[in-house]
Parts: C-alpha cells; sequence; structure tokens
C-alpha cells in the first residue's frame, strides 16, 4: 500500500517498498520501479520513498507551470537553436524555483521524508520514462547526497523537478524524438549509506557489449568520485560465468568523497599506502558477482549497478539497463559477440596532426607516407626477406579511418616500437609520448612483434644483429640528421619554386611521385631518432625515479627539454618581432585593429606601409606552411590565406605573453645541482644530453615534415584545379574526396575519369553524416571494424557527455609555474586574447599563438607533443591529458592552473550570458571543414 498525504478523494502518493506493483508502475518514475523490483527481489537497497508524480502533476497545477509544459514542445523546437533551449530551461527553473509549494505538497514531502526515517537522504529524480529498456536518460537527470532537514529536502525536490527540463534532458529528447515533456518527474528520496567504498557493476562489457564479462569500477568512500570522474578508479573485468577476475587495472584514488556538514560532499585525501592498493577484497568481487548474477537473471537484461559497501554490507543503490546494448545478448544474430582479429584504436597524439573529421584524400596521404617512412625504418634496421615482407602486411594499416577522423591501430605501433631493441622501457615511453589513457598488458604487449619471431641460435643472432645496426645508427644519429637536414632542404628548394598551377597536370603529377621518392620515402632512417628520444627519455625517467625519488612529476620533461632555442619556436619568436614593429608604428596598428583580417594585407598595399608588409611576406615565405591543422591537405596554409596571421597578429599586440623566455631548464638544473652530485650526477647528464638532443633534431624534422607536406598540398591542389579543367570532377575542392589512389588512377589509367564525380559527391556526403557523430578517443574492435556491431558499441552513436560541474580537474604536469585568467575554449588558435588556452587538441600551427597565452590546457595530448615542447621553451605553465576539459570548462570560467601539480581549479563560474559565446569544445566536432 502507498501512505497518503492529503484529504478526501484528493491525496498523493507516497510510495513505499509495501506500495501495490500498479502503483509503483504508474506513478514512482524509473528509478522507483527498479528500486520497488530490487527490493521486493530480497536485494539489500537502503531505505527508500517516492514522491510521486501525481504530487508533482498538483503543484504543476498550481504553480501555472502546467501552461508552460503546454507550449513547451512549440518552445522546444522553434527556438534559436541551443540559445532556444536553454532560454526554455531557465525558464522553468526559474518558476519551479520561485512558486510556493502548497500545503499538501509539502505534507507529501515531509511525509516521505520521514519513511526513511530522516537524518542524511539522497534525493534523486525519477522520470516517468527513465531506466527504460531503450533509453535510460542515463546522466539527464539530478541527484543530490548527503541532504538533511526537511527545508533541504523540499528544496531539492524543486532541483529535481527542475532537471526533468534541464537543457541537457531536453537536447536528450530532441536527440532520440521523444516528446519534450518528460510526463512528469517523480523523486526518490533515500536513506544515505556511510560508504567505505562503492562503484558500479556492469553485469555486461559497456565498451564492447561481450556479455561473458562484468565490469566492475570502485573507489574510496561515496561513489561521486567516480560518477563525476574525479577520482581515478580501480576496476577489474571478471568472468560472468566464474567471477573470475581476468583484469585488474589498479587506480590512483588520490581522493575520496564523504558526507559534509551541508548538502554535497566532503572531499579528503585517500592515505598513500591506499592508493596503490585495490579496494576490493576477493570476498568483494565474489559477493559483487553473485549480485551481478541475481539481478541480470532478475530483469532479464545485463544491469548496470550502483553499489557501496559499509559496515560489512554490500548496499544495492541503484539498478538500470545497460542501454548501449541494445538488444539483450544472445537474442538477435547481430548481437552476437564478433570474432575475428582484435584491433585496438585510439587518437591520442594523431589528433595533434589530423584532427576532427579530414578528408579522403588527407587519410589516403597520409596513410600512404606512414606506411613508405615505417618500412623504410625496416630496411634501415637490416631486416630483409620473409621478415620485410611480414613487416609490409602490417605498415599499410597503421592508421585508421572512421566517419572522418583517424586513429591509430595501436598494435602495430608496438609491434613498431619492438623494431628497436630495449622493447619493455620503449613501450611505456611510447605510451606516455602517444599520450594514451592506458597501457595494455603485458601479456598482449609481449604478444606484439614485427614479424615472426626465430628461435634457437638463428633468433639469438637475428636479434644481436638488428641491435647492432640500431646501437650504431644511435650513436651517429646526429650526424645523420645534419646530413639529412642538408639534403633535404636542397631537394625541397627545388619543389617549392614552382608554380605548379601553370605546369600540366600530368607534369605536376610526375613532380609529385618524385617528391614522394625523394622527400619522403628517404625519411625511413630518420626514424632511429624518435626510437632515440624513446630510449633517451625512458633511460632518463629510470634514473630520475631511482636517484631523486622525490622529483615533481614534470621534473623529467623539464630535464630534457631541448637547452637552446627550438626550431618550432621561431614562429613564435618572429610573430612577436613583427608584433613590436606593428606597436612602434601607431598608424599601422591603428589600421590592422580596424581592418578585417582578409583585407589587411591589400590595406598595408594601398597605405603605403611597404616595410612593414615585406616583414609580413618574409614571415609567410618562412613560415606559411606551419599553420593551423598544416598537415590537412583540405585546409589552405597561410602561404595561400594570409588572414590568418593577422588574427595571431592582433592577439599578440598587446605583448601578453605568457611564461618567461628562458623557460624550465633552469629550474631543472637548480634541482639537479642541490640533489645529485659525483659520478651519478655526470651519468645523468650524459644521457640528459642525448635526450635533449634527440628532442631538438625532432622538432628541426617536424618542420621539415610541414615543409614537405606543404609542398604536396600544393601539388595536390594543383592536380584538383587540373581535373576539374578536363572535366574529372565538378570542382577543384572535389579532389580532397577522392582517395589517393584515385587520383594516382585518374593520371596513370587505373580508374575512369567518369567515375570521379559520383564518388566525390557519395563522399562528401557521407563525410557530413560523419561529422555529426560523436567520436570516442579509444575503442577496441574484433573482425571487420565496421561490422558486427563494433563501432555501436564503441559509442559512436551516442552524443556529446554532459558536464559534472566538477570543481578541479587533474592532468599531466608539462611544465610548471601558476597563472590565474579567464579560460578560452577553442578550436582554433586565433582567439586567445591573453587567456588560459583550453583545447581539445592542438598541432604545431598551434605554436605563434602561445605568445599570448597565460596557460595551456590540452585534453588529448602528450608532454611530447610541439605544442607542450614549446610551452616548456617559452615557460608557460602547461598541463595535458586532462580529462573531460572541454567539456567540463567553459570560455570565460575564471582557472587557477599549476603546471607542476598538474590541477586545473575553476575560481568562478562565467557570467550566465557568456555560455552562448563560449560553449565547451565538443570532441566530435574539431574543424570539421572538408574544402576551403
Amino acid at each position: 500500500m502507498s501512505l497518503a498525504a492529503g484529504s478526501g478523494h484528493h491525496f498523493f502518493r507516497v510510495l513505499t517498498p509495501t506500495s501495490d506493483a500498479s502503483e509503483i508502475a504508474e506513478w514512482a518514475g524509473g528509478k522507483g520501479r527498479n528500486l520497488h523490483a530490487l527490493t521486493a527481489s530480497g536485494f539489500q537497497v537502503p531505505s527508500w520513498s517516492v514522491i510521486g508524480l501525481d504530487v508533482f502533476a498538483e503543484f504543476a497545477r498550481g504553480s501555472g507551470l502546467d501552461e508552460c509544459l503546454a507550449a513547451l514542445p512549440a518552445a522546444g523546437r522553434s527556438g534559436d537553436g541551443e540559445r532556444g533551449a536553454r532560454e526554455t530551461a531557465a525558464g522553468i527553473a526559474a518558476l519551479i524555483e520561485a512558486a510556493p509549494l502548497g500545503e499538501r505538497v509539502t505534507e507529501a514531502i515531509a511525509l516521505a521524508y520521514a519513511q526513511v526515517g530522516g537524518g542524511l537522504v539522497a534525493v534523486r529524480s525519477s522520470g516517468a520514462q527513465e531506466d527504460g529498456t531503450e533509453h535510460s536518460f542515463a546522466g539527464q537527470f539530478d541527484s543530490f547526497l548527503n541532504v538533511r532537514g526537511l527545508d533541504q529536502v523540499a528544496a531539492h525536490v524543486r532541483r529535481c523537478w527542475a532537471s526533468g527540463f534541464s537543457e541537457r534532458s531536453l537536447r536528450y529528447r530532441a536527440r532520440h524524438r521523444l516528446p519534450l515533456d518528460p510526463g512528469g518527474v517523480a523523486v526518490v528520496v533515500q536513506r544515505m549509506v556511510p560508504a567505505e567504498r562503492s562503484g558500479v557493476l556492469f553485469t555486461a562489457d559497456p565498451v564492447t557489449g561481450r556479455g561473458d564479462r562484468h565490469v566492475v569500477s570502485a573507489v574510496h568512500g561515496l561513489g561521486e568520485g567516480l560518477v563525476s570522474g574525479a577520482v581515478d578508479a580501480d576496476t577489474v573485468v571478471m568472468d560472468a560465468a566464474t567471477g573470475e577476475p581476468l583484469t585488474t587495472v589498479t587506480g590512483e584514488k588520490r581522493e575520496r568523497y564523504d558526507a559534509g556538514a551541508g548538502p554535497g560532499c566532503v572531499v579528503s585525501p585517500v592515505a598513500p599506502e591506499d592508493r596503490g592498493a585495490l579496494s576490493l577484497t576477493a570476498g568483494d568481487l565474489a559477493r559483487l558477482h553473485r549480485v551481478g548474477v541475481r539481478a541480470t537473471a532478475h530483469c532479464g537484461t545485463p544491469q548496470d549497478i550502483e553499489w557501496a559497501i559499509a559496515d560489512g554490507t554490500l548496499w544495492i543503490l541503484q539498478s538500470r539497463p545497460v542501454t548501449a546494448l541494445g538488444r539483450p545478448y544472445g537474442t538477435g544474430p547481430e548481437r552476437e559477440a564478433p570474432e575475428g582479429e582484435v584491433r585496438l584504436w585510439d587518437n591520442s597524439n594523431i589528433v595533434e596532426s589530423f584532427g576532427g573529421v579530414v578528408s579522403p584524400l588527407t587519410y589516403s596521404f597520409a596513410a600512404d607516407t606512414y606506411a613508405k617512412v615505417y618500412e623504410s625504418y625496416a630496411r634501415a634496421l637490416g631486416v630483409r626477406g620473409d621478415r620485410l615482407r611480414e613487416v609490409q602486411e602490417w605498415t599499410p594499416h597503421l592508421l585508421g579511418y572512421f566517419h572522418g577522423r583517424v586513429y591509430y591501430n595501436l598494435h602495430h605501433w608496438y609491434r613498431m616500437v619492438r623494431l628497436a631493441p630495449l622493447y619493455p622501457l620503449n613501450r611505456r615511453v611510447l605510451e606516455k609520448s602517444l599520450g594514451v589513457s592506458e597501457s595494455i598488458s603485458d601479456e598482449c604487449a609481449d604478444a606484439l612483434h614485427p614479424f615472426t619471431p626465430r628461435t634457437g641460435l638463428r633468433g639469438r643472432f637475428s636479434r644481436l644483429a638488428r641491435t647492432a645496426v640500431f646501437a650504431g645508427r644511435f650513436l651517429t644519429v646526429r650526424k645523420s640528421v645534419e646530413t639529412f637536414h642538408r639534403d633535404f632542404y636542397r631537394a625541397y628548394e627545388v619543389f617549392n619554386n614552382v608554380d605548379y598551377d601553370a605546369l600540366p597536370g600530368d607534369e605536376t603529377y610526375r613532380r609529385f611521385r618524385r617528391l614522394q621518392r625523394e622527400l619522403i620515402e628517404k625519411w625511413g632512417p630518420m626514424q632511429v631518432l624518435d626510437a632515440t628520444v624513446l630510449l633517451s627519455v625512458g633511460v632518463l625517467a629510470l634514473l630520475t625515479r631511482r636517484w631523486l625519488p622525490a622529483a615533481p612529476d614534470w621534473f623529467t620533461w623539464a630535464a630534457a627539454a631541448p637547452g637552446g632555442p627550438v626550431e618550432s619556436a621561431e614562429p613564435v619568436r618572429a610573430l612577436a618581432g613583427l608584433a613590436a614593429r606593428v606597436r612602434a608604428d601607431d598608424e599601422v596598428r591603428r589600421l590592422l585593429e580596424r581592418t578585417d583580417d582578409a583585407d589587411a594585407h591589400r590595406a598595408l598595399r594601398e597605405g603605403g606601409h611597404t616595410g612593414v608588409l615585406a616583414a609580413v611576406d618574409a614571415y609567410v615565405a618562412a613560415y606559411g606552411y606551419r599553420s593551423p591543422d598544416e598537415l590537412k591537405l583540405e585546409v589552405p596554409d597561410l602561404r595561400e590565406n594570409p588572414a590568418g596571421l593577422f588574427t595571431l597578429l592582433r592577439e599578440a599586440l598587446p605583448g601578453t605573453a605568457g611564461g618567461g623566455p628562458g623557460g624550465r631548464g633552469e629550474e631543472a638544473d637548480a634541482y639537479l645541482d642541490r640533489r645529485l652530485r659525483g659520478p651519478r650526477r655526470w651519468v645523468y647528464e650524459r644521457v640528459r644530453r642525448k635526450a635533449r638532443a634527440a628532442l631538438a633534431d625532432r622538432e628541426r624534422l617536424r618542420f621539415c615534415r610541414t615543409r614537405a607536406f606543404g609542398a604536396a598540398k600544393r601539388m595536390l591542389r594543383a592536380m584538383g584545379r587540373d581535373l576539374a579543367r578536363v572535366g574529372a570532377i565538378d570542382s577543384w575542392a572535389d579532389v580532397f574526396m577522392l582517395r589517393l589512389e584515385e587520383v594516382r588512377g585518374a593520371y596513370e589509367g587505373h580508374i575512369a575519369h567518369t567515375e570521379l564525380k559520383e564518388l566525390a559527391a557519395l563522399r562528401r556526403r557521407q563525410l557530413a553524416a560523419g561529422a555529426a557523430r560523436h567520436a570516442p578517443s579509444r575503442f577496441t574492435t574484433r573482425g571487420a571494424p565496421y561490422w558486427s556491431g563494433n563501432l555501436e558499441r564503441a559509442g559512436w552513436t551516442g552524443g556529446p557527455a554532459a558536464r559534472s560541474g566538477v570543481r578541479e580537474l587533474r592532468g599531466t604536469p608539462c611544465c610548471p609555474g601558476v597563472a590565474e585568467g579567464l579560460a578560452v575554449v577553442t578550436d582554433s588558435p586565433r582567439e586567445i586574447g591573453g587567456g588560459i588556452l583550453v583545447a581539445y587538441r592542438t598541432d604545431p600551427g598551434w605554436v605563434p599563438a602561445l605568445a599570448s597565452a597565460a596557460a595551456v590546457l590540452v585534453e588529448r595530448g602528450s608532454p611530447l607533443t610541439h605544442v607542450a615542447v614549446v610551452a616548456r621553451e617559452l615557460g608557460i605553465p602547461t598541463v595535458v591529458q586532462v580529462k573531460d576539459v572541454t567539456t567540463e570548462i567553459r570560455t570565460g570560467t575564471l582557472l587557477r592552473v599549476d603546471g607542476a601539480a598538474g590541477t586545473v581549479t575553476v575560481l568562478a563560474d562565467p557570467p550566465a550570458d557568456d555560455t552562448a559565446d563560449g560553449p565547451a569544445v565538443p570532441p566530435d566536432s574539431r574543424r570539421t571543414e572538408t574544402h576551403p
């Protein structure tokens, strides 16, 4: 039965575990229905009650909210996009907050609170359609922990009601083509459990969709730290049938969340001895497995279960279907676990070069280049015969292409690293340099080989010979780089000083093939330099851990930073010099400040400012290829469109460069002087010198790569104009919709010219559709990647994540220093203006923009990316691998960045009006242009 509030025929339902199932189904909402089913089945569930949907309906009638909701479909659809949804949500929230509850509604809330015994409770939204088998509404409605006292409970009931009409909830409904009125919001009031440990149990792998796996994540204290993503949790994958742990990842668990004096949580540090230990015992895992098996059997579908352990009791707080799996496992062939080769895809680091959606021509040119370079690298290490043929099987597949996004086929990169000696060390440094979020297991790493390993004496001799070849190249790499650098620029000058639009198309094509042979295919031996970076930085990190165990996280990267000016930082210095020249000329400064970027070059010429114009042209000639998205063939560089330079120049005029000119090498020197002397210091400096020289040389070669791609970009664009002139494609920009082999086929006779128009049109449609998809940063496929539900299981059909409201984020410290300022969340380096640059990813073209950044935060990246290296050179506090920073932080948020600790603290939220101007950048929409 249900408890009643009110009198006569008009009473409100406060639902409890003893309520009839029919009343629960009608009035309790999704969470309430699930709690009732769990309790009835004998699961250990904390005391709960539900303020029914009819209570909300009474409040809506008495407050005038029902009239507002009646107009909601029109308001939700006819508003001006994001602003319309935002204003609708804000209006409803204000009405719910201000309207009187009324005596009977207040009585119902008091009755629900008394039913669970008062004291400390959780107040949770329970939408009418929530936690269904098709749409879970996970994360769309609000829950509040540690609420005490009737007044606070009533206030949080209002907030739960309002969350049913929040901006994210309205968008979720629109995205899934659901009615915008959720049909009301019930509210669960549940006794708080003083959790010692908390977590989530999935009874099917939420990433791969495998039904033969259970996945447990756990933290110390309450589960808020896990749900918000603020705490790096432990994760255990168990066999669904036996409960045997298959893989275990121990998270850092630096903090724990517990109940405080008021609503919300108190954050405190976890004891150091508990951070490195698994928070769950074998007995805990066994109990969780038994609960998972029971819940899945009872509900008939895999479950997402929130749990807590207190005083030895395992409490079940919530359970909902794992809707990402679609139909329950085994109910149809489309949900059978796919078979075939396991591939691990990761966009770490590659987003620096090929961020967001890229054209088919860019992807295919990049994949072809990677294949040629790394096959050449294997040859340079003496790989021949059958083993070389095995290498040639995987080098063309180092990259993958999913709905327009580029990913590393990560297992092949481990194979590539294994070509050099000291694989166990190098693979760890590879993971750091790429910025991957997690390591693969040792078992998987050991099973990856570039070719079938030989056994016995022959195998040992083969490894010894390859090690000797590598050692020789390692010791002479500096000389090799100098030789390559000289020969590269000698050949580059030949390719660069040509007007390709004036040549016949087939002549441009012949020169393009020659460029591939002379500039790209000869690059292979230079990959020894990347191996040198991995090896030297890895040894430096080992020595640091052994001899300087108390060194801060940023120290190794600062110690390895190149000692002198790096070539990648030259555009920053040149831009600063150009800005100083403009500042000294008031007339030129005023002209640039009032002239549109696209017209600035012409305005300088017409104004007779020949000196400044010459300086601008000199910058473009020297660094024109170094521009945002410089490796994307479809994006024009500064040589083709210098407008972007004037944007950067205007930002640099105030002279607000962050950091200091000397970088952080001096701090590393001082630290070493205080703590390391004698023979150990001598050894450390020898290794450090090798690492610094290798990193400096790597930056030089990256500049060579930029110029080689720039020359190829000019040639391929000229070929596009040629194909358009002869009618093979409708527009010259359609060339970007073709793959490299199709462009070759047009000139070599492998493809009929009549095919190209239809191919370009098809690809353009596919690319536009792919741009609307959410792109996960890391996922696994089995067998043919696009089939058997691989991408659906990986989350490609989901939407962007909602903000959790966390006030502190953590990442990998790159450059020490503290900065406070307003966040500029951007996917372009053109709108920084002295603030704290917050980006999902960066590329080398962002380097000039660092001159006006107080600090740099990057969601995807590593301490060895170009921007991180240059930021250390300039002394700008920098943190990379800051999970969800572009989701959680909005433009205008006041931040404090500690580059040494790797922390980002929110000091103040932006004014409400700023949210429309500076939204977080969704990670699936980075610079999606596909043609100029």
